[in-house]
């Protein structure tokens, strides 16, 4: 899968494209990650981006030219989902990180200042996300969010893709609660049921603590019957 990010700050990337599972996803080639600075390709000699809103509204507004040209040779490229990370855009959900990761190529479109320039949204993006109900400075944490989510997704890159089919979301619910040695640590327990070696009695325990816990704490992830 290739990976294209458009942004003021590419430098952010650095780092995080080298640790973890990003990076043995890339070490893998099962990812391959680019970085474009949308600045460059400012046509004004201050290399400006962004400017005073119409309408006189507060904040500055990333310029429609820059990212345009930007994206531009992306295109050109051939075809692909183009991705911009706002607050107005749907909820980033599991479900939507799988369908992605079936993608041979996807271009992450990393905002800045208020917004961007509404045209450049109408005739380039093809999808709209949001990590959730908060504002950024900026689209590059939304960004790694998303790349860090589908490159696990991938063949090849997790030992087990089984653990991720077990984390929460990948269901309708959250994940189970797990532990590891040492069975007793200042009187806290691992259950019974995680060390009688059933399998059968363990899966049962795993499913009903998941339900659980997403009863208590994600109840609107269950259907009404699960309630």
């Amino acid at each position: 899968m290739k990976i294209e990010v458009l942004s003021l700050f590419p430098e952010f990337f650095s780092s995080f494209l080298s640790q973890s599972i990003v990076a043995r996803a890339i070490s893998k080639q099962a990812l391959e990650v680019q970085t474009f600075d949308i600045r460059a390709y400012a046509n004004n000699k201050h290399h400006q981006v962004d400017d005073y809103p119409y309408g006189g509204f507060a904040g500055m507004v990333g310029m429609i030219q820059p990212l345009w040209d930007a994206l531009l040779p992306r295109i050109l490229e051939g075809n692909a989902p183009v991705i911009y990370f706002s607050p107005q855009g749907r909820p980033l959900k599991q479900k939507m990180l799988c369908d992605y990761a079936q993608e041979s190529r996807v271009i992450l479109i990393c905002g800045h200042y208020k917004e961007i320039d509404q045209r450049f949204r109408r005739l380039a993006v093809s999808d709209e996300i949001s990590i959730g109900d908060y504002v950024l400075s900026g689209g590059e944490l939304a960004a790694q969010v998303f790349i860090d989510g589908v490159a696990r997704l991938l063949p090849g890159v997790l030992s087990d893709i089984n653990s991720a089919q077990t984390d929460s979301f990948y269901s309708s619910s959250l994940g189970f609660p797990c532990y590891t040695r040492p069975s007793e640590f200042l009187g806290q327990q691992v259950p019974d049921s995680l060390l009688n070696g059933n399998h059968a009695k363990i899966a049962e325990w795993a499913q009903a603590e998941a339900r659980l816990l997403t009863r208590v704490r994600r109840p609107d992830l269950l259907s009404d019957k699960d309630r």
